[in-house]
């Protein structure tokens, strides 16, 4: 059984419509990536199943529970964890106060802290830091530890490779893929035609705020062509 659902959405900011009729679903366990050129709709597929960008037509479900009318603050408690491009921590906060904002959405402790702390140990040493005065790679573990802290059942990230060196990179590679070990569905937006492709399970193309074709990665590693033909790249 599919885990989240979009079936028929319908999306605007203000007059103007971005999402036609979107539709996609993931499973628990698997990396959903959506792929489009840029403007396509993408980010704010992530909004609308955050809240943030109000549903007016069809239908946004998490194991059969209609989300579509629910208000943005109550979506992370559901079980949705959301890193938005750019980070959007709380930077004058310190990163242990970060943290605790992630706890607190779903009631976790401290075991669920630790865990977080494990899996990115860097953070451990920043407890006490502000979060605005960490490095770019560091601000995006804090973002995804932060989401993490849910123990999302599903997670959104938003370009989260976007400008960070290539040990960062592959961390964060890493620690997507174990997800599927905790059942976690992920939703990924990613410009980088390659990382999606060596993560992803599924792509879901998107060409002006409609879902035009969902295709099996392997598919798309032996074959490029509908990577050229909807992104620009071979």
């Amino acid at each position: 059984m599919a885990m989240l659902t979009l079936t028929g959405v319908d999306a605007f900011y203000g007059d103007v419509q971005v999402l036609r009729g979107m539709a996609l679903s993931v499973r628990a366990g698997e990396i959903l990536c959506l792929l489009g050129r840029n403007g396509a709709g993408k980010t704010t597929t992530l909004k609308t199943i955050m809240g943030l960008v109000r549903a007016r037509a069809g239908s946004i479900a998490l194991d059969g529970e209609e989300l579509t009318a629910l208000p943005a603050h109550a979506i992370p408690a559901r079980g949705i964890g959301y890193v938005p491009q750019g980070r959007r921590l709380f930077a004058e906060m310190t990163v242990a106060e970060n943290l605790e904002i992630g706890l607190m959405a779903r009631g976790r402790g401290r075991e669920v802290k630790e865990r977080m702390l494990d899996l990115f140990p860097i953070l451990r040493e920043r407890l006490k830091q502000v979060s605005g005065t960490l490095s770019g790679g560091e601000q995006q573990m804090l973002a995804m530890a932060r989401a993490l802290c849910l123990e999302p059942r599903v997670l959104l990230l938003d370009e989260p490779t976007e400008g960070l060196q290539p040990s960062m990179i592959a961390l964060i590679r890493d620690v997507v893929t174990a997800l599927r070990g905790s059942d976690t569905a992920v939703i990924l937006v990613e410009q980088r035609v390659d990382a999606v492709l060596s993560i992803a399970d599924r792509v879901l193309f998107v060409e002006n705020g409609v879902p035009r074709e969902a295709v099996d990665a392997a598919t798309l590693r032996a074959d490029p062509a509908l990577v050229q033909r909807y992104v620009g790249i071979a």
